[in-house]
């Protein structure tokens, strides 16, 4: 029996080109399956094929991820702005129909996830019961668009320039030790006397940790100052931090989001409560995702959900 012509069956190969797109985005078989909610062997039997239908070589094979042929990426770039034109149109239908629905693949801090993001999580799903959440807890700065995110949420002082950036709230720093150990080593009166402390650290550099902390209301005779600490413990990881900060070990550096609960609860104290510490981390928290000229309504109902349950800050707890 004769194959059809290709114009004949071009209708039963569009999934096809849809499947060679994702592949030519995710650069991997397994990561494409992933993404497709299929298996492996399925998206490596469509694109044998569109190479038997097409006469030619699309895709080139190695061990660990896949290169398209010329004639492979050619096809790749001529369909892609098409395909995302149909996901947009079918998105905006869909999104115009009743309330928000569908999945929400969101990526965030895993510290400020946990902390601030989960306990807020149950009341937005019962407010949009149609709406399914899918949150990946990672510190690593993900590519929205190749991994399949709707939303970043990140703590960062600048949101890139090719997306859009909400402000959910403001943040800050703050200085934080357990009574325990502020009574075996004493308190500290000024910036300086930091260098004498156990100062546990978030880890930027190879170089000397220094701390810059200015003033909460400037007098004279008192300005911004950088002072080099070291201690025992450094963590990438703020609730690594805070929990050493409890367990007596020295003085950490935290963002309020990560003290707060401590603060509120007085199991750690508040160290130069009249010093604001600068630098160390973001003063903004943003919901950034990339920009599109059609924004699903599950997207901008859980920013404004957020941007509503974040808005009291994090710095009740602090001294003024």
């Amino acid at each position: 029996m004769n194959e059809h012509p290709m114009h004949e069956r071009n209708h039963e190969l569009w999934g096809h080109f849809h499947w060679l797109n994702v592949l030519a985005q995710q650069g991997s078989y397994t990561a494409a399956a992933t993404r497709l909610g299929v298996s492996k062997a399925a998206v490596s039997q469509r694109m044998a094929e569109l190479e038997r239908v097409a006469g030619v070589a699309l895709v080139q094979r190695t061990t660990r991820s896949v290169r398209l042929t010329e004639a492979g990426q050619r096809l790749v770039d001529d369909t892609r702005t098409s395909f995302e034109h149909i996901a947009q149109c079918f998105a905006q239908v869909r999104d115009g129909a009743g309330a928000p629905r569908g999945l929400l693949r969101v990526t965030a801090p895993v510290a400020l996830a946990r902390q601030q993001l989960v306990p807020r999580l149950p009341e937005f799903l019962r407010q949009y019961p149609e709406v399914r959440l899918e949150l990946n807890l990672s510190d690593r700065l993900s590519s929205l668009a190749t991994e399949g995110f709707d939303l970043a949420i990140r703590h960062t002082a600048h949101p890139p320039d090719t997306h859009v950036a909400w402000t959910l709230c403001a943040t800050r720093s703050v200085l934080v030790a357990s009574r325990a150990y502020l009574r075996r080593h004493g308190t500290p009166q000024n910036p300086a006397e930091l260098a004498q402390h156990n100062c546990l650290h978030y880890p930027r550099s190879q170089e000397t940790p220094a701390w810059t902390l200015e003033p909460m209301q400037p007098t004279a005779g008192q300005e911004r100052v950088t002072v080099q600490v070291s201690g025992s413990l450094a963590a990438n990881n703020s609730e690594a931090l805070r929990d050493a900060a409890l367990g007596g070990l020295g003085i950490a550096l935290l963002p309020d989001f990560t003290a707060q609960a401590s603060l509120s609860s007085g199991k750690l104290v508040q160290v130069l409560p009249g010093w604001k510490p600068v630098g160390a981390f973001a003063e903004q928290l943003y919901a950034i995702r990339p920009y599109s000229a059609h924004v699903p309504r599950a997207v901008t109902a859980f920013v404004a959900y957020l941007r509503e349950a974040l808005a009291p800050g994090f710095s009740v707890a602090l001294e003024r």
